[in-house]
């Protein structure tokens, strides 16, 4: 997910995005834990799209706080 792409969705997409990544990156670490994951560098990839969702979820929620 590019930052860009993640800067345009608003506060509940984002928080949709985050869920949805935190369930990809579970998947993946089943599939690792049982021995059927073929590229493991698809874990770090996803959890820094969590991290990377993260932060532009909390810089929208303390802008629109702020803007109150």
């Amino acid at each position: 997910m590019n930052t860009s792409e993640l800067r345009q969705k608003d506060v509940a997409g984002l928080q949709s995005e985050v869920k949805a990544l935190q369930k990809a990156h579970f998947g993946l670490r089943m599939q690792k834990a049982t021995q059927q994951l073929n590229n493991t560098a698809t874990l770090r990839s996803t959890r820094r799209d969590i991290a990377r969702a993260k932060t532009i979820l909390v810089e929208k929620q303390s802008a629109a706080k702020s803007a109150t």
